[in-house]
């Protein structure tokens, strides 16, 4: 029986392939990135294809650095960007115009009239989610507007929509599998996370015909093979997660209270609630943790836009540092009591604040602020981020004693430690730092049979360090408070 796994975890900002063995060790990766369009201010797209060229060129790579052969993958799972919105033409398979991406706030009026009509407690009564731009629903009906023609082919059946998981599904399979998992289809404002159901109410309100939705599977489940075509054999795609439901699994957080953050293009916190969907009265998101064997699980989560795009920024906008492995050196020369703050609102604020028209700042600066200065708040501005998830989701009653972290940024001890200094939480990093590729693995091979339960899984979980809070309490208080006076200014709400 073949004991390997593949796994596409398809980014916002690249596509990559990793192949895992039976006991979750990494065997090969490869990565690419691909373009980001900014066609308007507070617009983010992608090209679709170049993502489904970009998947399949790193599989390929990967199966060839990892020295197996297609027929040696027990399965694939996928994990994906969320909320990013593809329509495709279901002959064809061409897309009608670029992806419209998570990031992206053009719709931020559509959803400003929506709370006004008094639609937000429906929409979060039945999906978890607020109204916002973030989410797929008024992204879907922003391209049936402006897309000659799209809204009457879409009623006649003629397209498809789908999160990035059911782009590459389509393409993989040749379009004989229009499906998704319920956590990607919990992210569109669109499922009803209590019947897990797509709702004909919700449709009607965003005006999305019901003929353009994929079916809706569990996380571990058969969605057909990927065609011999584009790896040698066919392969059973076995496994579908959003990106941060798949680093919760990765992470083995199966049970009510054990929490993770994924530090990546931005910042998503997720605390599992079980079998009850816990109502934010913080306006955090209630979402699904996962769906195996047809029970939902559910996750109470935060939702940070700007993480690990911050350094880039800094890095590619400013051109402040060559390459984000320099940040330490200067956080380790300014130290943690900076008065700079930078407020990373580049496409409006997420939770708790969810401010689409709020813009970026630096905060504090003097005559003697340097690179320095401003690199180390770009750091310490994705641990104040999660500082306010935290105490969001204190207080909605969640207890958070602790905070399992993964993601590109994770591997930065200063900012972990920093991290762990203003939550005042150990927080605890993995050995498989891959979580949310993991998390997929997982899944095709809880349904492939090379994993025998969730119990197996959490016995393959393994702490590489633990960061404890070492901070004076008067110390904290105060780097916070300048924090939350940072963002006020810049809050239009």
């Amino acid at each position: 029986m073949s004991r390997y796994l593949l796994a596409i975890d398809q980014g916002t900002t690249s596509s990559r392939a990793i192949i895992f063995d039976d006991k979750g060790v990494q065997v090969s990766s490869a990565q690419q990135e691909f373009h980001q369009y900014f066609p308007k201010d507070g617009w983010v797209e992608h090209d679709a294809l170049e993502i489904w060229d970009s998947a399949i060129a790193v599989c390929r790579r990967a199966l060839k650095d990892s020295g197996l052969a297609a027929q040696d993958l027990a399965g694939i799972g996928i994990t994906n960007q969320r909320e990013t919105t593809v329509i495709w033409d279901r002959e064809t398979g061409q897309p009608i115009h670029h992806a419209v991406v998570w990031q992206d706030r053009r719709t931020a009026s559509l959803c400003t009239k929506l709370k006004q009509d008094g639609y937000e407690t429906m929409v979060v009564d039945r999906t978890g989610l607020l109204i916002d731009p973030y989410f797929s629903a008024t992204k879907i009906a922003w391209l049936l507007d402006n897309v000659d023609g799209a809204r009457q082919r879409a009623e006649q059946g003629e397209l498809a929509f789908g999160t990035v998981d059911s782009w590459l599904l389509w393409n993989l399979t040749k379009g004989r599998s229009h499906c998704t998992d319920a956590t990607n289809a919990s992210r569109t404002a669109l499922f009803n996370i209590h019947t897990q159901r797509w709702d004909d109410e919700l449709l009607s309100l965003f005006r999305v015909p019901g003929a353009l939705l994929p079916e809706v599977l569990d996380c571990a489940a058969d969605y057909g093979e990927a065609d011999a075509e584009w790896l040698g054999a066919a392969v059973p795609v076995a496994g579908i997660a959003g990106d941060q439901h798949a680093a919760l699994i990765g992470q083995a957080c199966f049970e009510p209270g054990m929490a993770k953050s994924t530090y990546g293009t931005g910042c998503f916190l997720m605390l599992n609630t079980g079998d009850k969907a816990l109502r934010s009265e913080n306006r955090l998101l209630t979402t699904m943790a996962y769906r195996l064997n047809g029970k939902p699980c559910y996750a109470i989560e935060g939702s940070i836009f700007v993480a690990g795009a911050a350094m880039q920024w800094l890095r590619d906008g400013l051109k402040l540092i060559a390459h984000a492995s320099e940040s330490a050196g200067h956080a380790e020369t300014v130290g943690v009591d900076n008065p700079v703050y930078l407020v990373p609102a580049f496409t409006g604020l997420g939770a708790p604040h969810w401010d689409p028209n709020a813009r970026g700042a630096i905060l504090g600066l003097t005559r003697d602020t340097g690179i320095a200065e401003i690199v180390t708040a770009g750091l310490q501005s994705v641990c104040y981020q999660t500082k306010d998830l935290v105490r969001a989701i204190r207080n909605d009653g969640a207890l958070l004693e602790s905070l399992r972290v993964d993601g590109g940024m994770v591997v930065n001890d200063w900012v972990m430690q920093f991290l762990s200094d203003i939550l005042n939480v150990p927080v605890d990093r993995p050995s498989v730092t891959e979580t949310t590729a993991l998390g997929a693995a997982y899944l095709a091979g809880l349904q492939t049979g090379v994993f025998g339960s969730l119990e197996q899984i959490s016995g393959m979980w393994e702490c590489e360090r633990q960061f404890r809070p070492a901070m004076r309490p008067a110390l904290r208080e105060s780097l916070y408070a300048g924090w939350l006076d940072a963002v006020e200014r810049v809050c239009n709400n």
